[in-house]
C-alpha cells in the first residue's frame, strides 16, 4: 500500500507538470507572431488558468485512485498515508475562486482600458473595477445567503424495540429484519411515508457560494456540453468528408490565389473604411453590423487560404506535406469514430443510470470496477478518460456556439482577432488594440470555462457516483449541495441532465441535416 501511495504521488506530480507544459505549448504554438515577447501577464493568466481547469477535472480520478489505497486497509490509521484529497479539493476551489473573481477580471479590465493612459492609471482603473465588482457580488451573495442559505434534508423518524442477539440470520420476505415482539418491530425497514420529516439547517457561507457557482456552471455545462458531446466527433468526421481529394494543378492554384487576393483587397478596403468611421466617432448599429460582416468574411477567407495551401503543397517536401495532410484527415476519421462511440456510451449511461429511477444498470460504473479488478489503476485511467473527454466536449461546444452568451459576435472575435483581423488592423496602424482585444476575448473565454468546470465536476461526480463513492468529491458534491433551498428541485428532477440530452440530440440532427 505504501508503494501504491508513492506511485500515486509521482503520477500526480508528473501529470501536473505535463498539463502545465502542454498549455505553454498551446500558447506558444497558437499565439499571433506579432504577439511574441510581450504581454507576459495575460499569457501567465491564460496558462495558469487552463492548467487549474484541467487539474480540477483530473482531481476526480485522482480522488478515486487515492481511495483505492484504503481498499484493503486492515486498520483505519493506514488511510492516513493517502493524499489529503479534501484539502486539495478546497485548495483548487480557492485558487479557482481567486482566478474567477479577481485575477481574470483584473486582466480583462486592464486590457480593455484606454491604451492612451499610462500603465499606472490602467492598473488603478482595473483595481477600482475589480474592487467595485467584488463588493457588489459580496452584497448580492450576502443577501441571498441570508434569505435562502439553508438546506432541507428529508429524514425519517424511526423507533424500534430492543431484542436479543439472534443465533441465526435467516431472513426472508416475511422476516426482512431482526424482529421482536414489540409493535415497532422492523420499523426501520417498513416505515411509512408519514414518518418522513424535513430537517432544516443553515449551510456555511463558503459552501453556499460554491453551490451558486456550481449552479451557474451546471447551466453553462448543460448547454456547451450537450452541444459538444455531439459536435466533437461529428465535426472530425465531417472534416474528413470535406477533405481535399487530390492536389490541384499550378494553373488552378494561380487562379484561386488571384481570386483570394482580390477578396483580401476588398476586405482590406472595408476594414480601412470601418477604421475611419471609428475614428470619426460614428459607431452605431450599422457600424457594428458592418464589422460583423467583415469579420465573417475574414474568417471565411482564412479558411479558404488554409484549404488552398493543403490542395497545393509547395517547397522541396511537397509530397511529404501532402502525405501528412492525408494522414491527418485519416486520423480525424479514426478519432471521430472513436469519439462517436464514447459519446454514445455517455448518452446511454446518462439515460439508464441518471434519468431512470431506479437505475437500470450502473453501466460505466460497473465497467470501471471490473477494470480495477484486472489492474489497480486501469479503471481509474478509464474513468479519467471519460471525464477528460467530457471536458473536450465542453470546449468544442463553447467554440461552436462561440461565447454568444456573453457577446453578440464574440465567436468572430475569438476566431479572427488573434489571426487575420490582427494583420488587417496592423495595416492601418492599430495592432496594439487588436492584440489587447484578442487577450480580452481569450480571458472572457477562460472565465466562462472556469465557471463551466464547476458544473462539469458535479456532473461527473453524480454520473459516476457508484464508482466514486466514499471519496472526498462525493462528500463535497453530496447531499448538502443538492439540498439547498430553492434550487434542489433542479437536481431532483434532473433538469441539467435532460437539457444535456436534448441539446445533444438537436446538435446531432443539425449535423446530419446540414
Amino acid at each position: 500500500m505504501g508503494d501504491f501511495n508513492l506511485a500515486l504521488v509521482i503520477v500526480a506530480i508528473v501529470v501536473c507538470v505535463l498539463v502545465f507544459l502542454f498549455n505553454v505549448y498551446l500558447l506558444v504554438n497558437y499565439q499571433h507572431p506579432d504577439d511574441a515577447n510581450q504581454a507576459y501577464f495575460p499569457k501567465f493568466v491564460v496558462v495558469f488558468g487552463l492548467s487549474i481547469a484541467a487539474i480540477s477535472i483530473l482531481m476526480l480520478p485522482a480522488d478515486v485512485a487515492n481511495r483505492q489505497a484504503c481498499r484493503h486497509a486492515i486498520y483505519n490509521g493506514a488511510c492516513n498515508l493517502t493524499l489529503p484529497m479534501k484539502e486539495l479539493w478546497l485548495a483548487v476551489y480557492i485558487i479557482d475562486a481567486v482566478l474567477v473573481f479577481f485575477v481574470i477580471p483584473f486582466a480583462m479590465f486592464y486590457y480593455e482600458g484606454d491604451q492612451d493612459k499610462s500603465v499606472g492609471k490602467r492598473i488603478k482603473s482595473a483595481l477600482l473595477w475589480v474592487v467595485t465588482t467584488a463588493i457588489v457580488c459580496a452584497l448580492l451573495l450576502g443577501i441571498l445567503y441570508g434569505l435562502a442559505g439553508k438546506v432541507d434534508f428529508t429524514v425519517r423518524h424511526l423507533s424500534s424495540v430492543t431484542t436479543n442477539f439472534p443465533s441465526n440470520w435467516d431472513f426472508s420476505s416475511g422476516q426482512p429484519c431482526i424482529g421482536g415482539s414489540g409493535a415497532h418491530a422492523c420499523s426501520a425497514y417498513t416505515a411509512s411515508a408519514s414518518s418522513e420529516k424535513t430537517w432544516t439547517m443553515r449551510t456555511t457561507f463558503p459552501e453556499y457560494v460554491v453551490a451558486l457557482a456550481t449552479i451557474v456552471g451546471s447551466v453553462l455545462f448543460s448547454i456547451f456540453g450537450g452541444v459538444g458531446i455531439a459536435c466533437l466527433p461529428l465535426g472530425l468526421i465531417a472534416s474528413f468528408i470535406r477533405r481535399p481529394k487530390a492536389v490541384i494543378t499550378r494553373s488552378q492554384y494561380i487562379k484561386e490565389a488571384t481570386e483570394l487576393g482580390k477578396r483580401a483587397k476588398e476586405v482590406k478596403k472595408a476594414a480601412d473604411a470601418l477604421h475611419q468611421e471609428e475614428r470619426s466617432g460614428s459607431k452605431g448599429r450599422k457600424w457594428r453590423k458592418n464589422v460583423k460582416a467583415v469579420e465573417k468574411e475574414l474568417l471565411q477567407l482564412e479558411e479558404d487560404v488554409k484549404l488552398l495551401e493543403e490542395m497545393y503543397p509547395q517547397g522541396e517536401k511537397a509530397e511529404t506535406s501532402w502525405a501528412l495532410t492525408v494522414l491527418g484527415y485519416l486520423a480525424k476519421l479514426v478519432l471521430g469514430i472513436l469519439g462517436l462511440i464514447v459519446s454514445v456510451a455517455w448518452i446511454i449511461h446518462i439515460v439508464i443510470y441518471l434519468l431512470i429511477d431506479p437505475p437500470l444498470s450502473p453501466f460505466l460504473n460497473e465497467v470501471f470496477i471490473k477494470l480495477d479488478d484486472i489492474w489497480g489503476l486501469l479503471g481509474t485511467v478509464a474513468f479519467a478518460f471519460f471525464c477528460f473527454y467530457l471536458l473536450l466536449a465542453v470546449i468544442a461546444g463553447a467554440m461552436m456556439l462561440g461565447l454568444r452568451l456573453v457577446g453578440s459576435y464574440a465567436n468572430e472575435l475569438f476566431s479572427v482577432q488573434c489571426g487575420t483581423y490582427s494583420f488587417v488592423l496592423n495595416k492601418v496602424g492599430d495592432l496594439a488594440n487588436a492584440l489587447n482585444l484578442c487577450f480580452y476575448v481569450i480571458l472572457s473565454y477562460l472565465l466562462l470555462e472556469h465557471v463551466e468546470f464547476l458544473g462539469l465536476c458535479l456532473f461527473c461526480a453524480t454520473a459516476f457516483g457508484y464508482y466514486a463513492q466514499a471519496t472526498a468529491a462525493q462528500e463535497i458534491f453530496g447531499h448538502t449541495l443538492q439540498s439547498l433551498r430553492g434550487i434542489k428541485y433542479l437536481y431532483k428532477y434532473n433538469v441539467f441532465q435532460i437539457a444535456f440530452i436534448v441539446l445533444a440530440a438537436l446538435t446531432f440532427v443539425y449535423y446530419v441535416a446540414f
